[in-house]
């Protein structure tokens, strides 16, 4: 096994209309109801964790499609792993007072690879899993709760002093504290050649804060397209946000549609250098990427290395503008929009909810709700069938399953994975298991499964297949939003076969 270092029945409703109920989420944990499809049990591989922080606040797994890398923090220190390399360890020091909070990775799109890890005592660093040291570490007044990168790039001018008219790919990063408040930063980061020859790495700006929720922000997601972003936190909301209701117009930039071309944002575009920005000069050694050339220096009474932004000029926000406001009966950490259908998005209450909830992010309506009887602390969509992953901590009435499969739109549960011991799924993350065909064939052929990697409180982390690319199948769309005609003709659903590639 690799390593690092150091019971009441369940009701499916559906628009508060109590449906009749199929196979209940407890009744076919328990062995009443055979569930339709077997998943192994067992993980197929398990790495131990120790330093693991046994929190449910906290979301400490990332995974780099660009890099094939997943990330882990176990207490401090920021460790990654792959079937290539093994575990390294990549940042971060013993500190028993600081702890990592969340870890998210940039956009598959700008093939960057950037992560950013959040830790308790308010700071957060911007690194390259290219290079061997962050560029940037922030230091915000309260604690980094949960942080996450917009899943698309979006061209902008330049901060670059040197090229203050050019457009380049940024990436767009949104960061929640412990009081409640959202941070919205754009990334500039010019690659290692281009930053090698001018001698200047790059630059972070804040430019709105968004103070919509009253206690610590648990979780955060973005839709596919990146339009809209969702807030969960410890006062029971989960807040929807346009971005391009968010954003000042200047900074919506282009981005790519479907077809590579770039297309404009809402707002116009010009020079975004008046922002609060992390300049040249207030930026920490480069040598990981200068050859040692580079100059270390800081802002006046801040230890070199550590930036405090400014927040002169920078949106702030209350509420009210958020599109969509949803109430729950505990903290919302799961929030998971549906890749395969526009407009649809599942969250996940604490303990005193303990329910999958479904909402139409256009009209705000309630679709759906699946009683799971434990705190749901993830959801992962299915890219290849119409079905939701959900991962569970605490349970009540006690229950053993710790992972379970629910299809889309009849909210059955599809299959269940139980663990032993107690032990509770604190935070998962999806995660391609790519299968080599067998001999005769290409030599780069391969399949993918789709698997979710899961944080557990035992201070393991177990990889589980959940998905097979086997049985993949033509699927209706009808009925995609319960059935509702009015819903399915804003989200402009046809009701034919379809099929999910």
């Amino acid at each position: 096994m690799d390593s690092f270092p150091g019971r009441s029945k369940e009701s499916l409703y559906w628009h508060e209309v109590m449906l009749p109920r199929g196979p209940s989420v407890l009744g076919s944990l328990n062995g009443s109801q055979s569930s339709t499809r077997s998943l192994p049990a067992a993980p197929f591989k398990v790495l131990d964790a120790p330093n693991l922080r046994d929190d449910f606040y906290c979301s400490v797994l990332a995974y780099s499609y660009s890099c094939q890398t997943l990330a882990i923090g176990l207490g401090n220190i920021i460790y990654t792993w792959s079937d290539k390399e093994g575990v390294r360890s990549v940042n971060g020091s013993q500190q028993d007072a600081t702890w990592l909070t969340s870890i998210s990775f940039s956009s598959v799109e700008s093939k960057m690879s950037l992560f950013a890890a959040g830790r308790s005592d308010g700071t957060f660093i911007v690194m390259s899993l290219l290079e061997t040291s962050p560029r940037f570490e922030i230091q915000q007044s309260y604690s980094v709760a949960c942080l996450s990168w917009r899943p698309c790039s979006a061209l902008r001018f330049s901060s670059n002093p040197l090229n203050p008219n050019t457009l380049v790919a940024t990436e767009d990063l949104v960061v929640g504290d412990e009081c409640g408040d959202l941070y919205y930063y754009l990334v500039e980061w010019p690659m290692i050649s281009e930053n090698t020859s001018e001698h200047w790495p790059g630059s972070i700006s804040l430019v709105a804060r968004i103070s919509i929720h009253s206690q610590q922000i648990c979780g955060l997601a973005w839709s596919p397209n990146g339009d809209l972003f969702a807030s969960g936190a410890n006062d029971n909301l989960c807040s929807l946000l346009n971005v391009n209701e968010i954003l000042a117009p200047q900074y919506l930039g282009l981005r790519r549609d479907n077809h590579g071309a770039y297309s404009p944002y809402l707002g116009n575009l010009v020079d975004t250098s008046t922002q609060a920005t992390l300049t040249p000069n207030e930026t920490r050694s480069y040598d990981s990427w200068d050859n040692g050339q580079g100059s270390s220096s800081a802002v006046a009474g801040v230890s070199p290395g550590m930036i405090r932004l400014s927040q002169t000029n920078v949106r702030n926000l209350a509420s009210g503008c958020q599109s969509q406001v949803w109430t729950h009966q505990a903290a919302v950490k799961a929030i998971a929009f549906c890749p395969w259908l526009h407009g649809l998005v599942a969250t996940g209450g604490g303990s005193n909810d303990k329910c999958i909830h479904f909402f139409h992010t256009v009209s705000g309506s309630s679709l759906a709700t699946i009683s799971v009887a434990a705190q749901v602390t993830s959801l992962i969509w299915s890219n290849t069938k119409r079905e939701i992953a959900a991962t569970f901590g605490y349970a009540h009435p006690e229950h053993p399953y710790r992972i379970a499969v629910f299809s889309w739109p009849n909210c059955s549960q599809i299959a269940a994975i139980p663990w032993e011991d107690d032990l509770r799924a604190l935070h998962a993350v999806p995660y391609p298991c790519i299968l080599k065909e067998s001999k005769g064939s290409d030599d780069n052929a391969s399949a993918v499964n789709e698997c979710i990697v899961v944080a557990a409180s035992d201070k393991t982390v177990k990889f589980h297949e959940v998905w097979s690319t086997e049985g993949s199948r033509v699927v209706t769309r009808s009925r995609m939003f319960g059935g509702s005609d009015i819903l399915e003709d804003l989200q402009g659903i046809i009701k034919e076969g379809d099929v999910i590639r």
